[in-house]
């Protein structure tokens, strides 16, 4: 075992140096002008952009040797004409990297990454990346731009979705997925397969922490904040070996991340050991004048002279570091040292062996949108919907009996609401290469499910009553405006033939998203008042919950007789969402945020720090001169955590394997998890510690562990945790970690709110 470790490792200090000397080599023969344009990146036509600047010269640029890259153009004949230019016209025949936005699929789309967190299945999100990256490559981009592992607690932020949730040990484990996912196993020095891609951390660091959940606003915190709650996720996705990163639109420490020079070399790279490259957002250089940061000459200069090697659509780097290399303001080697990194990410990906390795067009027939690749997507979307209730249906005498779902497919059922007949918003926001005149809606779904019973269907009603809101909200992904009174009349006929009603509500795709924060979290006021009517009509009423965000979701708590957030669920979310409705599949997603009772709650996280004069636990009423509010209690709707599922679960016998533990030692903390329903199901089982005393303030509770089981009806199982050091440890103000002896609570549930606990003495 020896040998072969020796020998694995001779073999990449090989290739890293096989790899230097090429490099070493190629630049040794390249001008300024070249080198500098190693360092540009733009978008390369006007046909899928995600910004405001597009340049149209790209075919001439590549040829001079001035762009380094391409980025969100769709399709292996488009990118083998530019990747031609690049290999045969320009002088040293240096191939392009070519980038895109595939957040959470390509054209097979998986639910969007909030979602996929509330699976807490770290093998599915990576078959995930796997499948996206695969339909990628088949479509000749090499480099795609996530995962995103922004931590957020203010649900306002749009880009909560493209997220994983509040915790940052959760964080950490799914941004480990992704970048196996996407690059495979492969050592940092080794080149991907022809069917991996690079995959860009975004956005570094701290953007999910946007003040007032604005988008592009100021972050402020401090550094043990950071350290703790914050850059866990990007670390491990550096450890992970992530090709690149991507900074973002934000300061930090009143510098803009984009040339944070700590942010950037003192942590990412000398601390965490980073060694892949940085690329800016999208003209993140261009856009630090309007924070006060002086010209494009002077930011570009203070980006570089940071850590920053890719400039995406500024043309700063390409249009001023020559005059900054004259004046002294930047040194040769910060631009060969910029210029390396980008040239390794392309030799890390063969393209210097073979520039047209992700161009075979053979590829795509049997590599995107396959019906495997289907089948996982829709495996995956009932992983993440989360149950929010499910009331028992009552029977003729009054008493209760069944749950309400899952639905019989001899039902009548009336489908209300405007996400019901849609095909283009169900599968969710940042789906830049999406095909969704091939995805099924969830109206077409049950028809094809419903052979003994009925489905009848009405859109009910408008996203908004707002015209102006809905088209700001659908960024072209419409939902028919309708005549209000005549759709209101038309859902409200249905209501009243139907056995059972199930409205489709929510938000639209880009209801959340870049560029979608919100100032209300309520359902949509439209959408909001039919609900009230149907309620009227006395049938039980299902609401299939669409959002990119957590919600409030209180008057719908007290009112309808079950809640399922299905998020948004890809591709394959009609299907999925009818497999679920018709109990085929189970729904088992558990909450990776804490949704709140009222929007005047947010920011609302499960592992807070406690206050002075906290309010008891379990306290039902305001209490003066404690920390309360006046109108709501201070805990949330749903918890962190939460989930139901079609059987129930119970938790017994907590136990610690010793009750003391050394410094240097571990403990197992095991519990019995039972299934007490009729049916099989699945239950994520969940770990939390809390430190009673320390040297600083620690969270009340945070999450150390979980484990995803699947148990048949009937069925327990002993369930352990193995705790040591790293279990019990945080990090300090630099960033290195802190072991402080002494008692923690050692918690095990099903959620953050329901725990069972016990106390170590830590020696």
């Amino acid at each position: 075992m020896l040998l072969c470790s020796l020998i694995v490792c001779q073999l990449l200090q090989a290739q890293t140096t096989e790899m230097r000397q090429f490099v070493d080599q190629l630049m040794s023969k390249m001008t300024l002008e070249e080198k500098l344009g190693q360092l540009n990146l733009a978008p390369a036509s006007d046909e899928i952009v995600t910004g405001g600047l597009v340049d149209t010269k790209v075919q001439q640029r590549i040829a001079n040797g001035q762009l380094g890259g391409i980025f969100n153009l769709k399709g292996v004949d488009k990118i083998r004409v530019l990747q031609d230019i690049a290999v045969k016209q320009s002088r040293l025949g240096i191939p392009l990297i070519v980038g895109m936005d595939v957040i959470h699929g390509y054209e097979t789309i998986f639910p969007i990454p909030l979602a996929l967190s509330c699976s807490w299945d770290m093998e599915a999100i990576e078959q995930m990346a796997r499948i996206s990256a695969k339909e990628a490559t088949a479509d000749g981009i090499n480099w795609v731009y996530s995962p995103m592992v922004d931590i957020c607690i203010d649900a306002r932020w749009g880009r909560m979705a493209e997220g994983g949730g509040e915790d940052p040990f959760l964080g950490s484990e799914i941004a480990r997925a992704y970048v196996r996912g996407y690059q495979g196993t492969t050592a940092k020095s080794q080149q991907l397969k022809a069917n991996s891609v690079l995959a860009c951390v975004k956005h570094y660091a701290l953007y999910g922490a946007s003040e007032a959940g604005r988008d592009y606003n100021t972050v402020d915190m401090s550094r043990l904040r950071m350290f703790n709650q914050y850059l866990p996720p990007y670390k491990a996705a550096a450890e992970a070996g992530a090709g690149s990163f991507m900074s973002s639109f934000n300061i930090v420490d009143g510098q803009h991340a984009t040339a944070n020079p700590w942010l950037l070399t003192d942590v990412l790279r000398k601390k965490w050991k980073f060694d892949g490259f940085v690329v800016t957002d999208y003209a993140s250089i261009d856009q630090m004048t309007d924070w006060g940061f002086g010209d494009l000459k002077t930011n570009s200069a203070r980006s570089l002279k940071a850590g920053t090697d890719m400039d995406m659509c500024s043309n700063g780097f390409m249009g001023t570091l020559a005059a900054s290399l004259q004046d002294g303001t930047v040194t040769m080697a910060d631009i060969d040292q910029a210029c390396r990194r980008v040239l390794e990410a392309k030799w890390k990906l063969g393209l210097f062996d073979n520039p047209y390795r992700y161009l075979d067009a053979k590829r795509r027939a049997k590599d995107i949108y396959t019906a495997e690749n289907r089948a996982a997507s829709r495996q995956m979307a009932p992983k993440t919907f989360v149950l929010l209730k499910n009331n028992p249906t009552p029977s003729p005498n009054g008493e209760g009996n069944e749950r309400l779902l899952p639905l019989s497919t001899k039902s009548t059922i009336a489908l209300i609401g405007p996400m019901a007949n849609d095909r283009a918003n169900i599968a969710g926001t940042w789906c830049v290469a999406y095909t969704p005149e091939r995805y099924a809606t969830i109206k077409e779904a049950l028809e094809r499910r419903l052979p003994k019973g009925k489905l009848l269907y009405a859109q009910g009603c408008n996203l908004t009553h707002d015209a102006d809101l809905q088209r700001a909200a659908e960024f072209g992904k419409t939902i028919p405006r309708v005549d209000a009174a005549k759709a209101k009349a038309e859902a409200l006929s249905i209501a009243q033939q139907a056995d059972v009603i199930i409205c489709a509500m929510g938000e639209c795709a880009d209801f959340s998203g870049e560029s979608s924060s919100r100032a209300t979290l309520e359902m949509p006021d439209a959408q909001r008042e039919l609900l009230e009517e149907l309620v009227k009509v006395g049938k039980p009423i299902v609401l299939l919950h669409f959002s990119g965000r957590p919600t409030v979701l209180t008057w719908e708590q007290q009112h309808l007789d079950a809640i399922m957030n299905v998020w948004f669920a890809g591709s394959e979310a009609g299907d999925a969402i009818a497999d679920v409705l018709l109990g085929d599949v189970a729904p088992s997603g558990r909450l990776t945020v804490t949704m709140p009772q009222a929007l005047g709650q947010v920011p609302i996280y499960y592992n807070y720090l406690n206050t002075s004069r906290p309010m008891p636990a379990g306290a039902t009423h305001y209490s003066k001169y404690r920390s309360n509010y006046l109108e709501v209690r201070n805990d949330p709707l749903y918890p962190f955590g939460y989930g139901l599922t079609y059987t129930t679960f119970s938790y017994s016998d907590l136990t610690l394997s010793s009750n003391t533990m050394q410094s240097d030692g571990t403990i197992d903390a095991s519990i019995t998890v039972s299934n007490t329903g009729q049916r099989d199901g699945d239950e994520v089982v969940q770990l939390y510690i809390h430190q009673q005393a320390a040297s600083v303030a620690r969270p009340m509770k945070e999450l150390r562990g979980f484990q995803r089981i699947h148990l048949k009806a009937g069925e327990q199982r002993r369930v352990t945790f193995r705790i040591g050091r790293e279990q019990l440890q945080y990090m300090n103000a630099e960033g290195d970690p802190v072991f402080e002896p002494g008692r923690f609570d050692i918690m095990i549930g099903c959620n953050s709110a329901d725990t069972q606990s016990l106390v170590l003495d830590v020696k």
